[in-house]
């Protein structure tokens, strides 16, 4: 079952989701502070060059299937043109309303 992206519990990751799915990169790098970092797989990467890449160049779009934590850890079939779909665990840190780090992998 598929949560709707205006039924997630957390404001700042209802929005940077919204964005992904809006295919708005504008809209997802204001949602982050101005020093947000993430990782891949357990990597650390560029965020600007990875979201480039993985989401909006790619047309990068979530379904959520579970959340935890107040909203905080999403579970969601993650989709783009270059991978296809795949099973994606998300963890963000939200601070002062703003997301400042989110990792993701597969679930």
């Amino acid at each position: 079952m598929t949560i709707p992206v205006d039924k997630l519990s957390q404001p700042a990751v209802r929005t940077l989701v919204a964005a992904i799915n809006a295919g708005d990169r504008d809209a997802f790098l204001g949602a982050l502070t101005p020093d947000a970092t993430m990782s891949d797989d357990g990597s650390d990467r560029d965020l600007t060059d990875w979201i480039d890449r993985e989401i909006f160049s790619s047309r990068g779009r979530m379904e959520v299937q579970t959340e935890k934590d107040g909203g905080l850890a999403l579970v969601a079939n993650f989709r783009n043109d270059t991978w296809g779909e795949m099973r994606t665990a998300w963890r963000f840190t939200v601070d002062s309303g703003k997301v400042s780090r989110f990792d993701t992998g597969q679930a």
